[in-house]
């Protein structure tokens, strides 16, 4: 084989198989010192390339793949500006295993220059009492902050989430979010929206909740955030309540070409535009739920439990709920009970409110006796229609 044909053979190995190639090799592996290090420097090309990839797996304890992967956005020769920036976070209370995580997300903070782009942001988080677990929690879940100017971002998106949510522990939990040093003059916008629903009544800790969880909401255009509060308050939601929040943000994400869409199919299982409104004014949510999801909980529910759409309509949290995990399990028990009398037929879908352990108690252990089959159905082992008693009552009904 010439040497050439071997060249192209070796070049021709792509590094996204290389995972492959190792887990085939793993075992061989170990007769050879360094293996993995010679492995990856005899297959990597430049020697920068080689050096990044050990130095991520070695030092930073990536994965191989997830080192080759970071390799691509970032490469050096030597050690000494990497092994700083990893003390530094380590000093501020960053733990090896969120510093790989940070690392795999954003391998460019290995070049981030120690003492001028690193030390001033951690200095000023633990300066305004940030401790270590919460530096931690910013670096794991967004480190590209650390490469944000500390002027013109950083203090003034700190100043502007203290002066509205106060608390240290609600900043981090804003600041693990991206949302802050990915736009431009957040705090102008989100300022804007606060004082229009201020101006409505809203509560304080409403509003705190939207800066804290949902910024992508409360930072839209002044005018459309404007036009969307009004909206959703001329859908009888009351500014005072927790689901005019969920109706704000339901009708900013969704388009009103999807929102006519998530109507139509609820249509289809016979509920009137009246019914799905106050369905929505119940639990906004249901809307932003797939058409797989919303057909496949109404399928079950009226087509092999016997529910009424207006019945299921009342409780519209159902379509949050996992169909194989919950609300299959508990319907049919529930449907058994109804079969035999032991429980009234008009019991609501309130039962996917209670804990595992209430339900099992109120619905399973207190009639074993009766159906001694009830664990196994609420367990998957058994279908209703696999009872001897089972009958004609769950009789399958037409979408409309």
């Amino acid at each position: 084989m010439s040497t050439n044909f071997f060249c192209k053979r070796v070049v021709s190995v792509s590094l996204t198989n290389v995972g492959l190639i190792l887990e085939i090799s793993k075992s061989q592996m170990h007769f050879i010192p360094n293996a993995r290090l010679l492995f990856f420097r005899f297959f990597s090309s430049p020697k920068q390339h080689s050096f990044t990839v050990s130095y991520l797996i070695n030092s930073c304890g990536l994965s191989p793949e997830k080192a080759l992967s970071a390799s691509r956005k970032v490469q050096f020769e030597t050690p000494e500006r990497a092994d700083s920036v990893l003390a530094v976070l380590r000093d501020y209370g960053c733990s090896s295993t969120h510093i790989s995580k940070a690392v795999s997300k954003y391998p460019l903070l290995l070049t981030a220059h120690p003492e001028k782009t690193l030390l001033p942001k951690l200095e000023f988080f633990r300066s305004v009492g940030f401790s270590g677990p919460d530096i931690d929690s910013i670096v794991v879940s967004s480190p590209y902050i650390l490469k944000r100017s500390l002027e013109n971002q950083i203090i003034p998106n700190y100043n502007f989430l203290k002066s509205v949510v106060m608390m240290n522990e609600n900043i981090v939990r804003a600041f693990i979010s991206t949302f802050w040093f990915s736009v431009q003059n957040v705090p102008d916008t989100v300022a804007a929206n606060i004082a229009t629903l201020r101006e409505i009544g809203v509560p304080i800790s409403n509003i705190r909740f939207l800066v804290k969880y949902l910024p992508n909401v409360v930072s839209k255009n002044r005018e459309k955030f404007s036009t969307t509060v009004k909206k959703v308050i001329e859908m009888g939601f009351s500014p005072l309540r927790h689901s005019f929040l969920n109706a704000v943000q339901v009708s900013c994400q969704l388009t009103e070409f999807t929102f006519e869409h998530k109507m139509e199919v609820y249509r289809r299982w016979g509920l009137t535009d009246d019914e799905i409104m106050l369905m929505f004014r119940l639990d906004p949510i249901c809307m932003r739920h797939s058409e797989k999801k919303i057909s496949s909980v109404m399928d079950f529910l009226v087509n092999k439990m016997g529910w009424e759409p207006l019945a299921i309509a009342r409780y519209p949290s159902v379509f949050a709920r996992s169909l194989e995990q919950k609300v299959i399990p508990r319907c049919s028990v529930v449907k058994v009970l109804q079969m035999k009398g032991l429980v009234k037929k008009d019991l609501s879908l309130s039962i996917l409110a209670y804990t595992e352990k209430n339900f099992i108690n109120r619905f399973v252990v207190k009639y074993e006796q009766d159906v001694p089959e009830l664990l196994s159905i609420y367990q998957g082992k058994i279908g209703i229609s696999d009872l001897t008693f089972a009958s004609e009552e769950i009789r399958p009904k037409k979408q409309f």
